[in-house]
């Protein structure tokens, strides 16, 4: 192992996007991901002395020490879900309900984990849709480890069983156990083919174009018929292309049709920022969108009104008119 300071973040650096993937999956924040990373690399140069590169290899050992400071972490800290699969949905005209001290799950920026960059290309998009993060907040911290370790980063159950200090019968158990889950839950990875990135930012752009025009018409031909919408921190969350129209349509009565919307990505989805205009005349930050495209159209819109999500995307609270 490199004895300097300089040498050992050399060879850890190339691993960091992948273990930021990693703990996100596992806490649903970008913040706490963030700083779990920080903790794994500040393990890793405290116990460099020790690793053994004859047990394994570098990526298992890191892996090793993120996974189990993810699940310290997780003793003190909530699931974050969203809200539909927190509560029963709700009537798209139906007043705004909070959801109080509820922790929900973030978006995270795709630019952190270098998607689409050569040094992002072995992080795997489809684990970090919005919809799987959150369905892995049905399961406990200790079957979100063994998913994660054997269905999204194909560790044997044997390199599972040495991260987490357990027997392979205790892995194949837990995985039982959270795949059984998930499909209870009706919440598995889909693995349906999808647009590519390219078709599915086109969809978004058209919807976009549709958006800046209070176009409902133009929205609505643009979505999958069992379109769902949610809108964490509030509880309020609805399926299909009529209720959606019917909320677009009180969303514009009310807050207007004059708005501003700059592209964004997040967890290997498209998205984009929406600014409405203000009294004052300037374009003020309303929400992030991030949505989930398929061949039939959108198939959901997850928006976020919350601070700390705009600040993981370095929004301005004001944009240019």
């Amino acid at each position: 192992m490199a004895t300097t300071t300089e040498d050992f973040n050399r060879q850890l650096e190339p691993h960091r996007p992948q273990l930021l993937a990693h703990c996100y999956r596992m806490l649903g924040s970008v913040h706490d991901a963030e700083d779990l990373v920080q903790e794994t690399y500040l393990r890793a140069w405290r116990a460099r002395d020790r690793y053994d590169h004859a047990r394994g290899s570098l990526r298992t050992w890191l892996y090793r020490i993120a996974t189990n400071a993810c699940l310290n972490a997780l003793e003190s800290r909530s699931r974050r879900p969203l809200p539909s699969g927190t509560v029963t949905e709700s009537d798209p005209l139906q007043p705004f309900v909070h959801g109080g001290e509820v922790t929900w799950l973030q978006p995270i920026p795709d630019a952190l984990l270098h998607l689409g960059d050569p040094a992002g290309s072995a992080v795997d998009r489809s684990s970090l849709r919005l919809a799987f993060v959150a369905a892995l907040q049905h399961l406990s911290a200790r079957q979100r480890a063994v998913l994660i370790l054997r269905e999204v980063l194909a560790f044997s159950a044997a390199e599972t069983a040495d991260v987490l200090d357990t027997s392979v019968a205790s892995v194949n158990s837990s995985l039982q156990r959270a795949r059984a889950r998930l499909k209870e839950a009706g919440v598995l990875e889909d693995h349906v083919p999808e647009p590519s990135q390219t078709e599915q930012r086109t969809c978004v752009e058209r919807y976009m174009k549709a958006f800046e025009q209070a176009d409902i018409e133009g929205l609505k031909q643009l979505l999958a018929h069992d379109v769902l919408m949610e809108m964490p921190p509030m509880l309020n969350w609805f399926v299909g292309r009529a209720n959606y129209a019917q909320f677009m349509g009180w969303l514009f009565a009310k807050a207007g049709s004059s708005w501003r919307l700059d592209p964004i990505a997040a967890n290997g989805q498209p998205g984009f920022a929406a600014y409405r205009r203000g009294a004052s005349g300037a374009y003020e930050l309303h929400t992030l969108q991030v949505f989930a495209v398929t061949a039939a159209g959108i198939s959901r819109t997850t928006v976020f009104q919350d601070a700390e999500v705009f600040a993981a995307f370095g929004l301005d609270t004001v944009s240019a008119s």
